[in-house]
């Protein structure tokens, strides 16, 4: 697995680096990566099959000049920027076969980046499908997406975000998890009282690398002209 930093100005450009990586790997042309990144403004983010009305409150993101964008992800509206760092793995189905079920995905990366932030600091929690919580309330949440040969996962590990702004630009969720007891955003989530560099230390000792890979950042640029810049893609449902 190579390990790639990469965090670009432009969010559409930024989100579409995932599929392209995925699409690379699927194509041969790439590998398994560990990406690590970070908006550089805050941005909402909702999933492959969201509906944006139901998730987003469209006119205060409008209002505040907040893109919305779709992932080509599962799961849920998210609001990140600065302090919401971001991963994202590929991973390779041929070698780890087992992955292909999604259950056993989520065990296999929850199970590792709790072993790797464990002894960082202590009450935290794998709880509902693939949410990370510390005493209770959560600053992780993850999706993936499954290719032919592939695997791409990704998701958030909050240490710096401005929590308040989840509850102005995000509806209540159309469904949430048993653990979460009908608590509101703000009641909800928290920033882990960890330091950005000692979660880029956890991500690597979970996910171990050798090597960079090449950004591909031609692909990325493509993809978000063709789809993740296009209101249509993020309207859609």
């Amino acid at each position: 697995m190579q390990r790639m930093l990469l965090s670009l100005p432009d969010p559409a450009v930024n989100l579409a680096v995932d599929e392209a990586l995925l699409e690379a790997a699927e194509c041969e042309s790439g590998g398994e990566v560990l990406r690590i990144w970070e908006f550089a403004a805050p941005t909402v983010v909702i999933g492959r099959g969201s509906r944006l009305a139901a998730e987003v409150d469209a006119d205060a993101c409008a209002a505040a000049e907040i893109p919305v964008l779709r992932r080509t992800t599962g799961g849920l509206a998210i609001v990140a920027g600065p302090g919401c760092l971001m991963y994202s793995l590929v991973l390779d189905l041929r070698q780890r076969p087992a992955l292909r079920t999604i259950d056993a995905a989520h065990r296999f990366v929850m199970e590792s980046l709790l072993t790797a932030l464990q002894p960082m600091i202590d009450g935290l929690q794998w709880q509902g499908t693939c949410d990370l919580t510390w005493q209770d309330r959560k600053f992780s949440g993850n999706s993936l997406r499954l290719a032919r040969h592939h695997l791409l996962y990704h998701g958030t590990l909050l240490y710096g975000l401005d929590l308040p702004s989840v509850s102005r630009y995000l509806l209540p969720p159309p469904r949430a998890p048993e653990y979460r007891a009908a608590r509101e955003h703000q009641a909800f989530i928290v920033n882990l009282p960890l330091l950005r560099r000692q979660l880029v230390a956890a991500l690597e000792q979970a996910f171990p690398t050798q090597g960079v890979p090449a950004p591909p950042l031609p692909a990325a640029t493509a993809l978000a002209e063709q789809r993740y810049r296009d209101p249509a893609w993020t309207a859609r449902h």
